[in-house]
């Protein structure tokens, strides 16, 4: 194993572990200020959606994209938290029997199944709502003025220009598939969008200039684009043991994907076009950067 491999898989572990405290603290049963009481049952469910393992790669680029640039440790480890949060009840919500109707996620029952309905929808409501109280509090380190843009950069990645959007385009994609065009706005909206923003987030954090921020952003954009070509590879190759959720369900629904579009080998090819041009931008930081680079390689060689 190369030593610059070894030292991703540790602080990517390492900052999963310590994304994983924060949430299991802030989604504690104390009564913040202001709130009048947290019904257990809701927080139960909020936890199972959220506390049930994962790489925790979004907050991880969060974290590793501030570091890069001299940001805050802290607020980075709180803006991550509250990405996962999104990230979270976009699956709780997506697992629905409305949308992909799915009964295992990570290797566990989902939400809906654990619990009802009812409590999956309301479960991924009070996650989606906590992830701006995250930000927008007092214990978050930062400016208001870099709250603000957070805020702002969240939700129009979360709400309906991107993933929630790229979701309806999902669903409408099972009655009429999408050309090639569609099927890139639809995966860069729908998984794209999170990614760009971790990314961008960590720049906001350490208040850095246009410049970097707009790296950052294209950084975002490449690595989002080959985690949702690397996704449709795994869910053509892969058994659902491995990926701790069920697999083919695509082909079987008859929704295009960039994959059946041109094949296993043009996606293997351009997945290594998309880290090339990922790892291009990052040049300008040098050695700093080794941890990004490496990141980009794992979404595009991972295995679940």
């Amino acid at each position: 194993m190369r030593q610059e491999t070894a030292t991703f898989e540790t602080r990517l572990k390492h900052n999963a572990l310590a994304i994983e405290a924060l949430l299991g603290r802030l989604l504690g049963l104390s009564v913040e200020a202001d709130e009048i009481a947290r019904p257990e049952n809701l927080l139960v469910a909020m936890r199972h959606g959220v506390l049930n393992g994962g790489k925790r790669l979004r907050p991880f680029l969060v974290i590793e994209c501030a570091s890069l640039l001299g940001g805050s440790v802290e607020a980075a480890l709180r803006v991550g938290a509250a990405l996962e949060c999104i990230h979270c009840y976009s699956l709780v919500h997506d697992d629905l029997p409305a949308m992909d109707d799915d009964d295992i996620r990570r290797g566990q029952p989902t939400v809906h199944k654990a619990f009802d309905e009812a409590t999956a929808i309301l479960a991924g409501d009070s996650l989606l709502t906590f992830a701006f109280d995250i930000i927008a509090s007092p214990e978050t380190p930062l400016a208001d003025a870099q709250k603000t843009a957070l805020v702002l950069a969240l939700a129009r990645a979360a709400g309906h220009g991107g993933m929630a959007g790229g979701q309806a385009l999902d669903l409408a994609a099972e009655k009429a598939a999408p050309d090639e065009a569609g099927i890139v706005t639809l995966q860069a909206m729908k998984t794209g969008a999170l990614l760009r923003f971790a990314c961008e987030a960590g720049a906001i954090v350490a208040g850095a200039g246009p410049v970097d921020r707009q790296h950052l952003r294209s950084f975002g954009e490449k690595i989002g684009l080959a985690f949702q070509l690397a996704d449709d590879l795994l869910d053509l190759t892969a058994d659902a043991a491995t990926m701790g959720k069920a697999t083919g369900k695509d082909a079987a629904r008859g929704k295009g994907t960039l994959v059946a579009l041109h094949g296993q080998p043009w996606a293997e090819s351009r997945l290594e076009q998309l880290v090339a041009e990922a790892e291009a931008l990052l040049e300008p930081y040098g050695a700093r950067s080794s941890i990004l680079a490496e990141t980009a390689r794992f979404i595009a060689n991972r295995r679940n």
